[in-house]
Parts: C-alpha cells; structure tokens; sequence
C-alpha cells in the first residue's frame, strides 16, 4: 500500500512538471511575436570590415589626436607633392564690361600622409565629409586673380575625403570662382579672348609644397554640353610654372586656360545692318529736289541721330577702353558718310542761292532792256515766254530786229512785260517738252549727280578693305 501511494504522487509530480513546461514555452512564442511586431523582421546581419564596426571610432582608427596635422607631412624634410585635376562642371558667364569670367568646377587634391595609414584587411577606403577636414591637414590651394568665390553647401558642404589604408587621400569640393580676364578688345566683335583660371598654394613655397597637374593635360575635363551665347568655346588646356614672390620666394602655379571665339551674327543684326542701312537712306537725298529742303534736311538729321544712338548703344554695353575698336571704325566711318550727305546738301543749297541771285540779276537786267524795245515779228501768232528763262534763251533773241512801235503798244508792253516770238503750230509742243526738260535737269544739281556714283563706290570700297583685314 504504501508503494501504490508513492507511485501516485510520482506521477502527479511528473504531470505538474511537464505542464509547467508548457506553460513556460507558451510565454516565450507570445513574447517573441510581440517584440517582433513591435520593432519589425530582424536584419540579416552583413559582414563588414572590422575596422569599420561600431567598436572602433574614427579618430582613434585613424589616430588623429595623436599627431600633429598643423604641420604638413613629411615636415623639414622633401617638399610634399600634391596632385590636382579638375572638372569644369558649367561656364556660367563672361562680362566684358567688368572683364571677368565665372566658373563651376570640382577640384580634386591627391597627395600622402602617412599619419592616416590604418590597418585593414580588406584594403578598403575610407569615405568621410567636411567634418573631418577641419582635423587634418589638406593643400592651402587658392586662385589667384579670383573676385569672388564659394564652396557649395547645398545641402551640406559639397566636400570629400577619401582615406586609403596606405595614407593615400583624395579631396574634393565643388567650388564656383568668378576670376578676372585680361581681356584685348581692338578686334571686338571680331576678336578671340584667352581667359585663365590660376591655382597656387597661399603658404607653402616651391620647397614645402610640390603642386602638378595629376595627369597631365587629361587632368582637365569638361562636360560636353557647356555653351556660351555669345562665344564659342574653341580650346581648354593646361600648363604649370613657377611663380616668385619678392618677400615670399617661389611657388607652384597651375594654369587652366581656354580660348573663346565670339559669334558675330548677333552683332550683324544689332549693330552693322542697322549703320549701314542708315548709310544707304542718307543716299536718298540725292535723288530728292534740291528745292525740297525741309524732306531732304529732315532725312539728313534723322539719320545722323540715328548713328549717334546705335554708337552710343555698343558702347553702353562695352568697358571704357583707352583704345579704338573693329566697330568703332565701322560705325564712325559710316557716321561720317551721313554727316557728309548732310553736307552735301548744305553745298548744293549754297551754290543753288548763289546761282538764282545771278539769275535773278540778269533777268532784271533783260526787263529793263525789254522795256526799251520791241522785236519784230512775222505772222500773227505768238507765245508767252515768263521771267523763268535762263540767260542762255534770252540770248536766243538776239537775231530779232528791234523796231519802236506806237506809245499805246509800247504801254502794254511794259504792263505784260512779255516777249512775242513768231512760231507756227507744229513747233509749239515740241518747244514746252523742251522747256519741262530743261527745267528738270536744272533742278538735279550737278553734285548730287555725282554724289549717286562716289558716296555708294567708296562705301562699298571700305566695307570690302574692313571685312578683309578684321574677318
């Protein structure tokens, strides 16, 4: 009996364990899917490099408290070489007025300390931001002649640092730079600009500091895209010297240089079709009376201000140079060819009013000798010839006989003031075609004749001599 008891209370005890069991491992799954939903799957872990693990910091992988990075690598001994190449992202503008360019670029450094050498076993870089610039030593690189410039920071400092376990580094920023351009204009709008961005350490001379182009003239590229509007962008290359200073001593100096052609069509349209349209209507006076002079003063004043304002247009747009420019002689040699239409109308007004007062004294001399004699005539018809005749067809009466006629004729002469020519019918419209001609070739001037030939040959002579030496 007391072996049955033992027995039965051996088995409940076994039952109360394996339900404890259970229980428990209920309590595990439920817990697990809570944590589960509450932080979602669990990442698949990645191998990584031990020496990027959350373990090790980055001053302490790269030690970087434990040197000096005031000082450059290397320090009293050889100078340290640092290796440039350049992107040239855009070309944004060329100011002629305020003799400068602006560009964007990406600047790269590469050069070697070996204080930034860390173990790795995977031989991997090492990439970081601006931060960590502010720590270590980078090139003093800056450029030289530049008016402005700026490192992008949108939207963090357009910075890049790139450590190599050997102590190999590679930085790189985005920079925009706006640098003059020493710019000649005597050919403009014809003309070629040569424009140079210029980088050169600001502390280190040529002994501490080695700067050369990385690769050569391929340490230079451009996006093939860039275009300028009013230049066309002909060459970019790169060369290198030696810079002294008297105070300093001597140092790197790396040049980027490019060679811009400007395009002319612009300049045709704004500027040379506009003078030498204005050229050709001040011919126009040529053809117009003599006698007309408000039309024609009024055309030689509208094209001379007309001149003035397109010179005062280019120049506007132009820096005050010292020196005579492609289109200033363009457009103050066509300025001169309207000035001188107008004087040449001037001219031939002044020798017109000289002419009629001759005329006019020598018609008052024929009245008063008309009034002291009578022609005659044969047959009955006549014709009426006014004061307007020129001393040439006055002379043609002198074959006529002066006869004296009664007083009451001689009266009515002196009111009509008229002399009477004995012509028949068939010669009448054959004589007033004569006169309408004659009177027609009177009113041309004989310079205006020529004007129509010279003005348009010696305009056509010096645009043939201009475009020949400037294009």
């Amino acid at each position: 009996m007391p072996y049955i008891t033992n027995l039965l209370f051996l088995i409940f005890c076994l039952i109360l364990v394996v339900e404890c069991e259970k229980q428990k491992s209920r309590k595990r799954r439920w817990s697990a899917n809570l944590e589960t939903h509450k932080h979602g799957p669990t990442l698949s872990k990645k191998v990584v490099d031990g020496t990027k693990t959350r373990k090790v910091k980055t001053n302490n992988l790269l030690r970087v408290e434990d040197h000096d990075f005031t000082m450059r690598p290397a320090f009293a001994g050889p100078a340290v070489p640092v290796g440039v190449d350049v992107q040239v992202e855009s070309l944004d503008s060329i100011s002629e007025v305020d003799m400068d360019f602006t560009m964007t670029l990406y600047l790269r450094h590469y050069w070697k300390d070996e204080r930034l050498s860390f173990p790795s076993t995977t031989n991997k870089s090492m990439t970081f931001d601006g931060r960590l610039v502010k720590k270590i030593w980078v090139p003093d690189v800056f450029f030289v002649h530049s008016k402005r410039s700026f490192i992008h920071d949108t939207t963090t400092d357009n910075i890049m640092l790139r450590v190599y376990p050997d102590g190999h580094v590679l930085y790189s920023l985005r920079v925009t730079v706006t640098a003059a351009c020493n710019m000649d204009f005597s050919r403009f709008p014809l003309d070629t600009q040569t424009c140079t961005l210029e980088l050169e350490s600001y502390a280190y001379t040529d002994e501490d500091l080695m700067l050369y182009w990385k690769s050569g003239d391929e340490s230079l590229s451009i996006d093939d895209k860039i275009s300028l509007s009013q230049f066309l962008i002909q060459k970019f290359h790169t060369t290198s010297r030696l810079a002294f200073y008297s105070s300093t001593g001597w140092y790197n100096r790396l040049y980027i240089n490019f060679t811009l052609r400007r395009h002319i069509f612009f300049f045709l349209l704004q500027t040379y079709f506009p003078a030498t349209l204005m050229v050709m209507l001040s011919w126009v006076s040529f053809w117009i009376d003599r006698r007309a002079v408000p039309a024609r003063v009024s055309l030689g004043i509208t094209t001379v201000l007309t001149m003035s304002t397109i010179i005062t247009g280019v120049n506007a747009s132009m820096p005050r140079v010292s020196y005579i420019k492609a289109v200033d002689i363009y457009l103050w040699v066509s300025f001169v060819f309207v000035f001188l239409s107008v004087l040449e109308y001037a001219a031939v007004n002044y020798l017109t009013t000289v002419k009629d007062g001759k005329e006019r004294k020598f018609r008052e001399k024929a009245r008063h000798q008309s009034l002291s004699c009578t022609c005659g005539l044969p047959h009955g018809k006549s014709m009426m010839v006014d004061g307007t005749y020129s001393e040439a067809d006055s002379n043609s009466l002198a074959g006529y006989s002066r006869a004296p006629n009664g007083p009451e004729e001689l009266n009515d002469k002196h009111e009509r003031m008229v002399v009477h020519l004995a012509v028949d019918n068939e010669s009448t419209g054959t004589k007033k075609k004569g006169l309408r001609g004659f009177r027609i070739i009177q009113n041309t001037h004989a310079i205006d004749t020529y004007s129509r030939m010279i003005f348009p040959g010696a305009y056509i002579f010096f645009n043939l001599i201009y475009w020949s030496v400037y294009l």
